[in-house]
């Protein structure tokens, strides 16, 4: 119960948002107010310069809010700031492409 007021009091809209790239697990990271709760992205390298963006997981008390574009965005972000290729085998990471038609991430996606 105390977990689903904690979740209520949490905005996407607030600044706190923050996404961390933890380059060593090949992960992108959301703390979710401050709490054990996290939403993350995983991805992999297939190549030396292809990455997998594989999947996306938010708790299920935070679904429906935002989070996810952010580690969307965050984990595009990174594919064309390195200049890689990526495979989009998660569902949500193809939905957000789609959604947010950006040149720069079709440059960079492994057709």
């Amino acid at each position: 119960m105390a977990q689903a007021a904690q979740a209520n009091a949490f905005d996407v809209n607030n600044s706190q948002i923050q996404v961390e790239h933890d380059k060593k697990r090949r992960q992108f990271v959301i703390r979710l107010n401050g709490s054990h709760d996290r939403a993350v992205l995983l991805y992999e390298y297939v190549g030396k310069k292809t990455v997998d963006l594989q999947h996306t997981e938010v708790p299920d008390a935070y679904r429906g809010r935002g989070i996810a574009k952010h580690l969307a965005k965050a984990a595009m972000d990174f594919v064309v700031e390195e200049d890689l290729k990526a495979h989009l085998t998660c569902w949500y990471i193809q939905k957000y492409v789609k959604e947010n038609p950006q040149p720069q991430y079709f440059e960079h996606i492994y057709q």
